[in-house]
């Protein structure tokens, strides 16, 4: 089998949330297992030992698998979830971004400020994948998805990481646009992205929720 037919299958294959019932993807939801103690833990890569239980990469719905206690009753085994199983969850998604990403710079596959990314676009092959700050300025953001536009690239963005924690996986200072040239790097962090957007709000997602609490004190 191909690399890339492997990466297909990987994507397509499917298990079933302990919370809702449904059965999605595995981009679409969180693995976990419980240790030796017993105790629920986190297993973003899929690759720790013992039965795996899926939850949908959503706080709310794993917040309700430990309020409900839904681990034990589909472990079907006295297990243990804390109440802040979600917030390990999003730093380990964290982290495993901030290491492919500290990666991808050692590497070269990674590429980073404004001007070097809009150079980027005209290299061949160009990035695959934007990587912007969450708190960075809009209108940068705005020139380099008019940029790609113009020249018919199809690039995912990702925006769920601060300046600050790609500061911290770059070893650079003031980390606002980024760009990582195709490959599975680029795949894993689009994923990893996805499933970190049910546990923290986007920059987008925090603006409208901004003008929507506004809104309700207007009123």
């Amino acid at each position: 089998m191909s690399l890339a037919a492997a990466r297909r299958e990987e994507a397509l294959r499917e298990r079933r949330c302990i919370v809702t019932g449904e059965v999605l993807s595995e981009a679409e939801l969180v693995r976990f297992c419980a240790d030796p103690d017993g105790n629920i833990v986190p297993d973003i890569a899929a690759s720790l030992p013992g039965r795996g239980l899926w939850v949908s990469a959503q706080r709310a719905l794993l917040d309700k698998a430990v309020e409900k206690k839904l681990f034990a009753k589909a472990a079907k085994a006295q297990v243990k979830a804390g109440n802040d199983l979600a917030d390990r969850t999003e730093q380990q998604i964290v982290r495993r971004m901030l290491s492919d990403l500290g990666l991808a710079r050692r590497s070269g596959a990674l590429v980073l400020g404004f001007d070097n990314v809009l150079r980027a676009f005209d290299t061949n092959p160009p990035p695959s994948l934007l990587v912007e700050a969450s708190d960075g300025s809009a209108d940068g953001k705005r020139k380099l998805f008019g940029a790609a536009r113009a020249r018919d690239l199809e690039i995912a963005t990702i925006d769920c990481l601060s300046c600050e924690e790609l500061a911290l996986a770059l070893g650079r200072e003031n980390v606002i646009h980024a760009a990582l040239k195709p490959g599975r790097l680029a795949e894993r962090l689009i994923l990893d992205a996805g499933r970190l957007k049910g546990f923290r709000l986007t920059s987008d997602a925090k603006s409208a929720s901004s003008r929507a609490a506004r809104h309700e004190r207007d009123e």
